[in-house]
């Protein structure tokens, strides 16, 4: 897993991740380069385990030889604890830099140092990687930094910093500032100062390369912007003067910097902006006089990984010449991690580098820090706790000093030695791939900043030593690329792609170099691979490719070196080639020697048939490889006959005629070279044709396009045909599918216009026969496909139509018909050609649909067709009843009676009414434009009723045309009572639909009265209660409408018939059901109390002559359940007032307490003159406080027009809430009061406090209290307190009714304004909490 920052210079996919303990093979560079025989590099490749050195590469012996398991389960770096023991914040006054307390990296690897150099360099590299780095002179740059340094007097270049853009300082205090394509851009500074500050010591730019920061040698500090070229800061009290700047670097942070002056103390840099003026604060964060600091490195994020946990803490590493500290800035200063030196050489570097890795599928930042020969990597991490951790990776011990140190990417590091090598370092492997001499760079050193020599080098000469081969300022790296700084010119070193680095093997003659390096890219063992993206498949394959163009470079260069060339049989080692090939599997390269060496073309072709001739004569299936060189035999051969060489290039002119004759006569042979008695006649052409039949004809397709006027060319195309016809007509073993494709290859051939085949005609008839009446019914699809591409192609010319058209219908061959068909215009016949075809015979629709809706077609012929679908609508209703619908109501809209009296079947009747008439069937049908006469819907509604009465209710709910007179009788006849009834209901007839339903009820009712005792699951007591339901449901709908004594004459007599069988003798009547019914009646009298009065209902059971004879013991449940109703709703109703009066109380409390509390204001002057209030006292001015603190002066707001006039008094609104935008809720009421929205008794608590003329102190000036917006607003959010219905409105509600004698909110007897009572609102809901408690 790899994170390389992207630039337009360097391909950035990596390598797939490689093994720790890998080894890679290499070659020997002193083999002459004559040798490249296959001896020469088999004997290379067996000598690849001679070069090992035990020794050298450290390999232990081991008693038990690892497993794969293990080795597939070893973390991918060393993943060991690393201690840290100083978590706390940053003190630096408190630390000591020469304590050796926390635990050290180098603890672990103490010891003789002189044991950890390996004084023995690395295998050559060259010979196993190539080319690694590609280095080159930015000569633009290069060329205006000497110009600069002659015509403006720049200076030599003393510093770069790249980004997207390229900064280059020098020693007069000039920055050159030059574009991607090395034009120069700016020139910041100048030299007078420059003669002030010195030279710049030390660059920055920030991440969004719109700013730069310039370090002097005198110590001072400048910002420049990049767009404008304008200086925007000159900071020369940032540090102790005296000192100069060695670094200065932005963080990630854009108003954040780091800087570190020859003194040794480190500072930290925040860029202010107030009130237009730009400042900077800075603040120490290690002190010089503690261990002087020489190195500093700020982690910078990529943009992809902004929101990266350990970026929050804004990380900086910083190396003294004692130690090295890791620190986070943010949210506060804290020290994450101290390590001191072991003994180290004081003039060597601390160099420190950061970058993004991934180790265990988790990204996370490493630090890079070495000095001296010693490179230590650790792994930064942060927990869910939020602490970081530091984790010890493996070190890398060399055989040089350092003095640079650059990440290039994740997985390869670059180093420069003190006598100016680089060495590529390939960071997980710890190999070196390539050292490259720079010293052409001559490259700038910063020893003169590092001495201090222009403030009178007041430095130690620790750090003076130190500074001798410092060049921290010369070399920047950015988006992969390493920019090199010399006295008079920039480099840039870069990755090569992997296809860059085998190309410069190939130009210096490393031809076994670059196929091995290419090798490795195939397996995945390379290092520092760049361009190769995808799977490991998809890779694969691309270097596939390369090596196959490598290995035709080696082939043609050996061949070239042949003494004789054409002579390849008598050389040995040629043919050797050809068996390495052969046997490797290297198909192309042996055709390639085979054309190449000796212009011989059919040897190959007869190798490749003998692999696939066997199996397939044998009937056998071919495996994956042998199908492989069977498609490379016809791509061959396909070559050849078309003059093109395989598989690149061109056959020479001279010899195309001659390979084209040879390669017709090879396939025309009767007999191979070699054959068995039993072989039959032309194998290659049968082995062709079985290998892949429609392949082979494109082959000679392609083919005998080129022929024009070859004579003999047009003899060998006959010939090919004559003999195709012969094998494959006179055999049985084809399939049909083969057979028509030649005979539609024939076709194809016949109908071309210079024509020159000749074909039996007899022949086509043959084929028909073959296909039309075959011995028995397989492959009728194939075999009907096979002779519809057969006429597609132009083979009908080739048939008498007639006899095709008889034997294509006896043979049930439906599309070949439609094709006649189509031909000859007869549409309506092929509609039946759909219809009896199993397959399609539901596309008819469509095709009916096309041809009568798509101009184009003649009238004659669009009426043929539209008789056609009315002779069949019968056939087609049975088919798909929503698709013929579909068909009517689109194309016979004005002949549907028609359509239905052709429908005999009720069946296919009622499924095609119900598809045309009901919108459920999901049909798309404009019902208005289909005009359907009221009496097809009611013989729908008759079908209905008797193939699914159960829907009858339903569709009518969803139907619109028809009458109610006639389907009332329809239902009456069917004895749908449900149905009825609800009919009746829809016409008005309520009292109609009530008696049936009534008398529906009693007969279930008498069902059961007439019932002996029978099981507790009893029906049909369930279908007197859905029987009840459905009345009661009745009755509930239409009493609204009904006055008082029709609303009697619904409900009583379902009440009398609920009763009427509890009145007979309790024996006649199982107690089951009596239980049940009571149950039922209780259910009836609870609807219908919320439309009778209680009195009346109580009346009429006593009226009864029944009960009034002093039977009240049946009726005694009844009743008491009566009354305890009427307890539980007395109850609900004081327990509501009860609560509604304590909300009201607690709502009034903090009301009267937010209207009376005093007020406080923020300031002791006017918000808007800034003057204070007592200056002004003279003036006859009130002084103005609202409760959100600010202050005025009358006559002020009067300017601002803060004032209004409501009911003729003076209303105030603060200005500073009412302008702002923040404050949302006094806004909305400031606009409110200005457009006069708000009503006269919300207004009176919204005005502000005024103070008297005569006392501006604190007295209050006004009669009565009120309320300013922003108490209005703070009252509102009280109310919103309560997630109940308005609570505002409910209060109001009460406070009206609060006058009234008794407080009855629910009384019917409010007055008119009352009717429209919040309680009578039916979204009123009773929330039936305490009220909550707010803290003041």
């Amino acid at each position: 897993m790899e994170n390389e920052p992207d630039h337009e210079n360097v391909e950035q996919s990596l390598c797939a991740k490689t093994s720790e303990d890998e080894l890679n093979k290499s070659f020997n560079l002193e083999a002459s380069l004559s040798k490249f025989s296959c001896i020469d590099l088999e004997k290379e490749l067996e000598f690849k385990n001679d070069l090992i050195d035990d020794k050298e590469f450290d390999i232990p012996q081991v008693d038990t030889p690892p497993t794969l398991e293990s080795i597939l389960n070893e973390t991918d770096d060393e993943d060991e604890s690393f201690v840290l023991e100083d978590p706390t914040l940053l003190n630096i006054d408190t630390i000591d830099s020469h304590s050796y307390d926390t635990s050290s990296v180098a603890s672990s690897d103490s010891g003789d140092r002189t044991n950890l150099k390996r004084k023995k360099k690395l295998p050559d590299s060259f010979s196993l990687h190539g080319s690694v780095m590609r280095h080159s002179l930015l000569k633009g740059i290069s060329a205006q930094i000497v110009s600069a340094a002659d015509k403006v007097d720049a200076g030599l270049p003393t510093a770069i910093a790249v980004s997207s853009l390229i900064a280059v300082g020098t020693s007069h205090g000039l920055a050159l500032i030059f574009d991607q394509n090395q034009a120069l851009r700016l020139c910041l500074g100048s030299t007078s100062v420059g003669g002030q500050y010195g030279a710049i010591s030390a660059l920055s730019i920030n991440n969004d390369c719109s700013r730069l920061l310039c370090g002097f040698a005198k110590g001072q500090i400048t910002m420049w912007d990049l767009a404008s070229g304008k200086l925007l800061r000159s900071i020369t009290d940032a540090h102790p003067p005296g000192t100069a700047i060695l670094h200065i670097k932005f963080t990630d942070d854009p108003t954040l910097a780091i800087c570190n002056d020859s003194g040794g103390s480190v500072f930290e840099l925040t860029f202010k902006r107030v009130m237009g003026v730009r400042t900077c604060e800075s603040r120490c964060l290690f002190s010089g006089s503690k261990g002087e600091v020489c190195c500093i490195e700020p982690l910078h994020s990529k943009p992809e990984l902004k929101d990266h946990p350990i970026t929050q803490f804004s990380l900086l590493a910083m190396a003294s010449l004692t130690k090295i500290l890791v620190i986070g800035l943010k949210p506060s200063l804290k020290v994450w991690m101290t390590f001191p030196y072991g003994r180290m050489d004081p003039s060597s570097v601390p160099l420190l580098a950061w970058h993004f890795v991934a180790v265990q599928n988790y990204v996370n930042p490493m630090l890079a820090f070495c000095r001296g020969d010693v490179v230590h990597f650790l792994l930064v991490k942060r927990d869910e706790s939020g602490a970081i951790h530091v984790t010890k990776q493996k070190h890398l011990h060399l055989y040089y000093d350092l003095i640079n140190f650059t990440w290039i990417n994740s997985r390869t590091v670059v180093l420069l030695d003190s006598v100016e090598k680089l060495h590529v370092i390939d960071r997980q492997t710890q190999e070196e791939l390539e050292t490259v001499e720079i010293s052409e760079v001559q490259l700038v050193y910063n020893s003169s900043h590092f001495k201090s020599l222009a403030t009178g080098g007041n430095v130690s000469q620790a750090l003076a030593l130190v500074g001798e081969k410092a060049c921290y300022q010369s070399i920047s790296s950015y988006g992969g690329q390493i920019f090199y700084l010399g006295t008079k010119s920039v480099y840039v070193m870069m990755l090569r792609s992997w296809r860059e680095r085998v190309d410069h093997l190939l130009k210096q003659d490393c031809l076994t170099e670059a196929l091995a390096l290419a090798w490795s890219f195939h397996e995945g063992k390379a290092k520092a691979v760049v361009g190769l993206s995808g799977d490991a498949s998809k890779r694969k394959a691309i270097v596939a490719d390369r090596m196959v163009e490598i290995l035709f470079h080696y082939a043609d260069r050996a061949l070239k070196k042949c003494p004789d060339q054409g002579k390849i049989q008598v050389m040995e080692q040629h043919f050797q080639v050809v068996l390495m090939c052969w046997e490797n599997r290297l198909y192309d390269a042996m055709i390639y020697v085979y054309n190449r060496g000796m212009n011989e073309f059919i040897s190959p072709m007869e190798k490749l048939f003998r692999v696939i001739a066997p199996p397939l004569n044998a009937g056998r299936t071919l495996t994956d490889e042998q199908v492989v060189m069977g498609n490379k035999l016809l791509v061959y051969i396909s070559c050849c006959l078309a003059g093109r060489a395989y598989p690149l290039g061109d056959i020479p002119e001279d010899l195309v005629p001659l390979v084209k004759n040879q390669v017709f006569e090879f396939l025309i042979r009767l007999h191979s070279a070699e054959a068995s008695p039993e072989e039959e006649i032309y194998p290659y052409i049968r082995t062709l044709l079985h290998f892949d039949t429609r392949e082979f004809l494109n082959v000679l397709a392609l083919t005998f396009e080129d022929f024009k006027n070859d004579k003999q060319a047009v003899e060998y195309q006959q010939r090919i045909v004559d003999i195709l016809l012969k094998v494959m007509v006179e055999n049985s073993d084809f399939t049909p599918s083969q057979v028509g494709c030649l005979f539609t290859f024939l076709a194809r051939q016949l109908a071309k216009p210079d024509n020159t085949l000749f074909v039996n005609r007899t022949l086509f008839d043959q084929v028909l026969e073959f296909l039309c009446s075959p011995d028995d019914d397989s492959r009728h699809s194939e075999r009907q496909q096979v002779l519809l591409e057969l006429l597609q192609a132009g083979g009908i010319v080739q048939f008498e139509e007639s006899r095709l058209i008889r034997m294509a219908e006896k043979a049930e061959f439906y599309q070949i018909c439609e094709f006649m068909y189509e031909r000859e215009h007869q549409y309506d016949k092929i509609i039946d050609c759909y219809l009896r075809d199993p397959l399609r015979e539901e596309e008819v629709f469509n095709y009916i649909h096309n041809i009568l809706s798509i101009p184009g077609h003649s009238a004659e012929e669009k009426q043929s067709v539209w008789q056609k679908a009315m002779d069949h609508i019968e056939e087609l209703v049975s088919l798909k009843p929503c698709k013929a619908a579909e068909l009517v109501a689109t194309h016979f809209s004005g002949h549907i009676e028609t359509v239905i009296k052709k429908l005999q079947n009720q069946v296919l009747l009622f499924k095609f009414l119900r598809s045309l008439l009901d919108p459920r069937e999901g049909i798309h049908i404009n019902q208005e434009l289909l005009q359907i006469s009221p009496s097809i819907t009611e013989q729908f509604i008759e079908l209905l009723c008797q193939f699914n009465p159960t829907q009858v209710i339903e569709t009518l709910q969803v139907l619109e045309c028809y009458r109610l007179e006639e389907t009332i009788q329809i239902t009456q006849k069917y004895q749908l009572h449900e149905v009825t009834a609800y009919l009746l209901e829809k016409k008005g007839d309520i009292h109609g639909a009530f008696l049936i339903m009534l008398e529906r009820l009693q007969s279930k009712l008498r069902e059961i009265t007439h019932q002996g005792e029978n099981t507790k699951e009893d029906p049909s007591l369930k279908d007197v209660e859905d029987t009840m339901v459905e009345t009661i449901a009745l009755c509930q709908r239409n009493s609204h409408n009904l006055n008082q004594q029709q609303r009697e004459a619904l409900w009583f007599p379902l009440l009398e018939a609920m009763m009427a069988p509890q009145k007979l003798s309790s024996s006649a009547i199982p107690h089951l059901h009596s239980e049940a019914l009571k149950s039922l009646t209780m259910q009836v009298l609870n609807s219908m109390a919320a439309f009778i009065a209680l009195p009346s209902i109580l009346q009429r059971i006593l009226q009864d002559p029944v009960y009034g004879k002093g039977k009240l013991g049946e009726i005694q449940g009844l009743i008491l359940g009566m009354l305890d109703t009427f307890n539980y709703e007395q109850t609900l109703l004081e327990t509501t007032t009860s609560l509604l009066n304590q909300d009201l109380h607690w709502s009034l409390c903090n009301l009267r307490a937010s209207v009376t509390r005093g007020l406080n204001p923020k300031q002791d002057y006017c918000s808007i003159c800034l003057q204070q209030y007592k200056r002004r006292q003279e003036m006859a001015d009130e002084i103005i406080v609202f409760s959100c603190g600010h202050l005025y002066h009358s006559f002020c707001l009067q300017n601002k027009e803060c004032t209004m006039e409501i009911e003729g008094q003076t209303r105030w609104t603060c200005y500073k809430c009412s302008s702002s935008n923040k404050v949302g809720k006094l806004s909305e009421n400031s606009s409110e009061i200005k457009k006069g929205r708000i009503t006269p008794s919300q207004v009176k608590m919204s005005p502000s406090y005024h103070q008297s003329k005569g006392d501006p102190t604190a007295k209050k000036g006004t009669s009565e209290p009120v309320l300013d917006p922003q108490q209005i607003q703070a009252f509102d959010q009280l109310c919103r307190l309560y997630r109940g219905s308005s609570r505002l409105a409910l209060l109001t509600e009460l406070s009206q009714n609060r006058s009234s004698e008794s407080y009855r909110p629910f009384s019917g007897s409010q007055s008119a304004p009352a009717f429209n009572s919040i309680f009578q609102n039916e979204n009123f809901q009773l929330q039936l909490i305490p009220p909550p408690v707010t803290e003041d």
